[in-house]
């Protein structure tokens, strides 16, 4: 899935993504994205591992992405995630999160998302739904 256009907008302002380090890759499979988040002081508990939150926010937005990708001049809203953490990721590893579109409708999409270690290990799955909507014609 070619996001360039969409990583293009994420980095030309201040947002969660950039706050977390998140870092968004294209695809060869159109109906897959991937992100990397090195884990750090932006992202970790104060215990040093990664923060299930991160991990959550880091598939929301990965999601985001993707359906933002497949429906350009859409705007593309997270309505539910839910996700099972099942392995801690210290300080200074990377994680990499891997998206699939599970069900592309009109107007909700439905990923799952993966998120590893970087020796491949799973460490979160998660499970978006996004709500697409039509942007609002503004008034003059």
């Amino acid at each position: 899935m070619n996001i360039e256009n969409i990583k293009q907008i994420i980095e030309s302002s201040p947002n969660l993504s950039t706050a977390l380090g998140m870092n968004f890759i294209s695809t060869p499979d159109e109906d897959m994205c991937m992100a990397t988040m090195r884990v750090d002081e932006r992202n970790r508990q104060p215990f040093g591992f990664l923060s299930g939150g991160a991990s959550l926010a880091l598939a929301e937005n990965l999601a985001g992405v993707g359906s933002s990708a497949l429906c350009p001049g859409k705007i593309c809203v997270g309505i539910s995630v839910s996700g099972s953490h099942v392995k801690a990721v210290a300080e200074g590893d990377t994680v990499t999160a891997l998206a699939h579109l599970v069900q592309k409708g009109r107007k909700l999409h439905v990923w799952n998302v993966e998120v590893n270690n970087s020796a491949g290990e799973l460490i979160s799955t998660v499970t978006v739904t996004n709500y697409i909507i039509s942007p609002q014609k503004k008034s003059v």
